[in-house]
């Protein structure tokens, strides 16, 4: 279908809504292509194609609302959604906080083109996929050490979204996807590691080459030959690049304006409180260009913006849909999502934390004896207190240099005390939608031997 016709089905949809009684409506239409290819051993192990469209439409009865969704564009089932979704809201408990933006809310104007979320190179065959994932898999394999890959893939996507509401609000546009990634094994039997390598862009031509994936693969897997379990005691923690950025997860989770309204974050008090060391930002920009978390308007048809969450190291504010706004008493920060089969609620877009001026080796050097944390299995995290406990593997600092590979421990802490404390590389790369650098926490408590 073309922008459109998802365009003519969101507007069927909101007047059937209207037809059926609803007060107020909003409609979305999303329709997809995937394809992805593995491969093992040399040989193509799994191939699939799918695509689709699915359609949401929420309705609105005085201060009740429903939310329904269907894969059936047909003019009888956008019929029964509407007559079912307003049947549905009549039962639904009144929400003093629900409903649609103003009009003088919503984004009139927006350019696409300075985005680039879409690439326009056609669709590859799986073929050109299959390609791809055996060259990977062949680059892993000649990596002394490796004994297996276990899977190589490549995959592609693509995605139109229409968004519509009886405000007047009516928008839409496309994102692409390209990725590729490699899982090698080396070691055998107990001594047996595995590790990975992996990308994706919007892209095709920002796409890491095949070769150059598998062959990081391989290397990471063989690094962890031989690892043991490190001392139990309290050590500095450097989370590597590739899993620091669930750190700043964790604090986007707490500031995300729906567990605040229920009182549920371990953040909830800290607004205008010093979050993250003194100097350091975190900014989110939703219309960094090339960038998958970017997007022109929010779910609820409100403009996006750059803002700032963390200025100086303090907390400015929460992340805010409409009715999260509206409950805590403030404006939508534009940060409305929703899928088809639910309402809006808050949702993070693409997030930078400033780099630091010291390269991860610098860090390394200066840590002493710690952990240096490039895998994490597991998560205990409690979202009202902060307490942070997770599975952690990874490499052995003594002396500020790297001596061997260490698995099975658990790294604990508090995700206050360690956010607060915080020493950032310079690292990041800076194509990711979350892009953290390095992060060295001074201490945290070590479960090993």
């Amino acid at each position: 279908m073309t922008p459109s016709d998802l365009s003519n089905l969101t507007a069927r949809l909101i007047d059937a809504a209207k037809a059926a009684g609803a007060d107020a409506a909003d409609s979305i239409a999303i329709q997809g292509t995937s394809v992805s290819v593995d491969v093992r051993a040399g040989a193509l192990e799994h191939a699939e194609r799918s695509e689709g469209i699915d359609l949401g439409l929420r309705v609105m009865v005085g201060q009740k609302q429903a939310n329904v969704s269907s894969s059936d564009v047909s003019d009888r089932t956008i019929s029964e959604m509407a007559t079912r979704a307003v049947a549905m809201a009549h039962e639904a408990p009144e929400d003093p906080h629900a409903g649609l933006a103003d009009p003088d809310q919503l984004a009139r104007t927006w350019d696409m083109d300075a985005l680039q979320m879409y690439d326009a190179t056609p669709e590859p065959n799986p073929a050109e996929l299959e390609t791809s994932a055996l060259e990977a898999e062949a680059a892993a394999h000649a990596v002394s050490g490796v004994e297996q890959v276990q899977q190589a893939s490549a995959a592609y996507g693509e995605r139109s979204i229409w968004l519509a509401g009886s405000n007047g609000f009516s928008g839409g546009y496309r994102r692409s996807d390209r990725g590729l990634s490699c899982v090698a094994i080396a070691g055998s039997g107990a001594d047996m590691e595995r590790d990975y390598d992996g990308d994706s862009r919007i892209f095709q031509a920002d796409l890491r080459s095949a070769t150059d994936i598998g062959h990081a693969a391989g290397e990471r897997a063989v690094a962890r030959i031989g690892a043991r379990k490190p001392p139990t005691g309290a050590y500095p923690v450097l989370f590597d690049e590739r899993v620091a950025a669930t750190l700043i997860g964790h604090l986007l989770a707490a500031v995300n304006g729906a567990s605040i309204a229920r009182g549920s974050s371990w953040l909830r008090d800290s607004l205008d409180q010093q979050v993250l060391p003194d100097g350091l930002n975190l900014i989110e920009d939703p219309l960094r260009p090339r960038t998958s978390g970017s997007r022109p308007f929010d779910a609820e048809g409100l403009p996006t913006q750059a803002r700032t969450i963390v200025e100086n190291g303090v907390l400015t504010g929460w992340t805010l849909d409409l009715a999260t706004g509206r409950k805590l008493g403030m404006a939508s920060t534009g940060n409305a999502a929703r899928g088809t089969s639910s309402p809006p609620s808050p949702s993070s877009w693409n997030v930078s934390l400033d780099q630091g001026t010291a390269s991860r080796a610098d860090l390394i050097r200066d840590m002493g004896t710690g952990l240096l944390v490039t895998s994490m299995i597991g998560s205990t995290i409690n979202p009202n207190t902060g307490d942070y406990s997770r599975g952690a593997a990874g490499l052995w600092i003594e002396n500020g240099e790297i001596t061997h590979t260490v698995n099975e421990c658990t790294i604990a802490g508090n995700l206050a005390d360690m956010l607060r404390n915080i020493v950032p590389a310079n690292d990041a790369r800076t194509h990711l939608s979350r892009v953290v650098p390095s992060l060295l926490v001074p201490g945290m408590t070590l479960a090993g031997n």
